[in-house]
């Protein structure tokens, strides 16, 4: 059976040391990478399922917040995702969002961010660094539950933002130990998954491999469910 092609959105500065990671990440769970930067083409009509990507902090002008003078922004990276992530669901594409890629899932659904969620959640603990120090607490009954199990887990952190209001059709499906959203998920098909850590620099732990896997199961399903319509459609 082929693999899936999943389209990975990076960032043009840092990006060619990032994609490689998601990539394998990607590949481990028996999909294979392309990678998407801003000014070049981008179609959902041509992967089976896309990851949006971590990096800079999202623009505040998408979802009418207010500007922080030290956020680094990328409008053209901007568009390019929330383009992307409305066209997903339109197609009915399966999604992962890591880290700034679970914001603009939201965001790109209607909802709005936190520009510095610590100074709002004062009882979560801030940490910056790709080891897995900051502990947080799946919600019951999620599709992330049915992932990574019920059990709280030991992840990276490396952001500012993070999700305020919920986008349309949306849930919570963690939370870290002080209230900070840290994993949102869409309620119904299709498969869309946003994770405010970075998984793909803890492939060692089969919970955060399993994020990966859960995408391209999706990818998979799709593919062979379109396969199959077609498929019919030539027989009739």
């Amino acid at each position: 059976m082929k693999r899936p092609v999943i389209g990975v959105t990076t960032s043009k500065r840092s990006g060619w040391r990032i994609f490689p990671l998601v990539a394998f990440n990607v590949w481990l769970a028996g999909g294979r990478a392309v990678r998407w930067v801003a000014g070049r083409e981008a179609d959902v009509s041509s992967v089976d399922g896309i990851i949006i990507g971590g990096g800079d902090d999202i623009s505040p002008d998408l979802y009418k917040g207010e500007v922080v003078a030290s956020a680094r922004l990328d409008p053209a990276r901007d568009k390019l995702e929330h383009d992307l992530v409305l066209d997903a669901m339109a197609q009915d594409k399966p999604v992962l969002g890591i880290c700034r890629g679970s914001q603009m899932i939201n965001v790109a659904l209607g909802g709005t961010l936190y520009q510095d969620a610590y100074s709002e959640f004062i009882d979560s603990r801030k940490v910056k660094t790709i080891l897995p120090k900051k502990t947080v607490v799946p919600t019951p009954t999620s599709n992330l539950t049915s992932i990574v199990g019920a059990e709280p887990m030991r992840v990276n952190s490396l952001h500012t933002q993070a999700v305020h209001d919920l986008g349309e059709g949306l849930r919570v499906s963690a939370r870290d130990l002080g209230g900070m959203v840290q994993a949102i998920e869409r309620v119904r098909d299709p498969f869309a998954i946003g994770v405010q850590w970075h998984p793909e620099h803890l492939f060692y732990a089969r919970r955060q491999r399993a994020l990966f896997a859960a995408l391209v199961k999706a990818a998979r399903v799709r593919e062979l469910d379109e396969s199959q319509v077609t498929a019919s459609v030539a027989e009739a």
